[in-house]
């Protein structure tokens, strides 16, 4: 009897270990969060998102995707009071990249102290940490910065297109963006998960090769960068430049692959494993 006891209360807290929800992650994010539960969109090339790595690998977090396809830190923070954001045990905002593409500028570290609203990004930050500080003023916030950007084509739309980060837009480059929230995060004393700089996910692996139309002789090749940068892409005429083949770390120059995905989800478990939760 004893043993059969034993047997079923090593079964009993073996399964009860296992359950989630002991620590509400609340992910803050674009497209590159939004996708995670909806890898349907990604034309299937993407098997999971970052958030899904991070808890499968940290078990006692389960997360809230709250990324917005094509969103901004301004349209965040503009719309902030009607997200249903949650009280949690750590939260983080990983903005940025369409703030840049837009022209939002990155603002200056007295934007945000000074509070001056969400026509820069620091004021925007200001905003969203003000925000979740309000819900919970003892959960650690992690800030992520932008990732570099290749060549961007929407798979479900070739009209949809952006050029990499390479160069700048309105003057601005999007490495501004990230020097700037690595400032907020150092006054603020928040953690943060330097994508920029430090993941090593640059415009020479963004993808493996774009596949265009050598404008010389009209047919396609694969270019590899800096290459294809003065190659010309017609989004009415042309293949989508990035097959299956062309997939490194994101499958469409700018949205991370399972490998990119792999790298972020790694960078923030170490976050993760240094904080304390109230």
């Amino acid at each position: 009897m004893c043993k059969y006891l034993i047997i079923i209360a090593s079964i009993f807290f073996c399964g009860s270990s296992s359950v989630p929800g002991k620590i509400k992650w609340v992910a803050i994010g674009d497209s590159i969060t939004y996708l995670n539960d909806h890898v349907d969109e990604t034309g299937n090339r993407v098997e999971k998102g970052y958030l899904t790595r991070v808890t499968e690998t940290l078990t006692d977090i389960t997360y809230v995707n709250k990324g917005y396809n094509g969103w901004t830190a301004g349209g965040i923070a503009d719309r902030i009071d009607s997200l249903g954001l949650e009280k949690a045990e750590v939260y983080s905002v990983f903005l940025g990249t369409n703030d840049w593409w837009q022209g939002r500028p990155a603002g200056t570290l007295e934007d945000y102290e000074n509070n001056m609203g969400s026509g820069t990004v620091c004021g925007a930050f200001r905003i969203i940490i003000d925000k979740l500080r309000s819900l919970n003023d003892k959960a650690p916030i992690l800030l992520i910065t932008p990732l570099q950007r290749g060549d961007f084509v929407y798979i479900g739309n070739y009209r949809n297109n952006a050029y990499g980060s390479y160069r700048e837009k309105q003057g601005q480059k999007l490495s501004d963006i990230a020097k700037a929230i690595q400032k907020i995060a150092r006054k603020e004393k928040l953690e943060v998960v330097d994508l920029y700089h430090q993941s090593g996910i640059r415009q020479k692996n963004m993808v493996r090769f774009k596949w265009l139309k050598d404008p010389d002789t009209g047919r396609y090749k694969a270019c590899k960068y800096p290459g294809y940068r003065d190659i010309p892409f017609d989004p009415e005429k042309d293949e989508y430049p990035y097959p299956p083949e062309a997939v490194d770390m994101t499958y469409d120059g700018l949205h991370p692959s399972d490998k990119g995905n792999e790298i972020i989800a790694r960078m923030i478990v170490h976050k993760m494993k240094s904080l304390r939760f109230p």
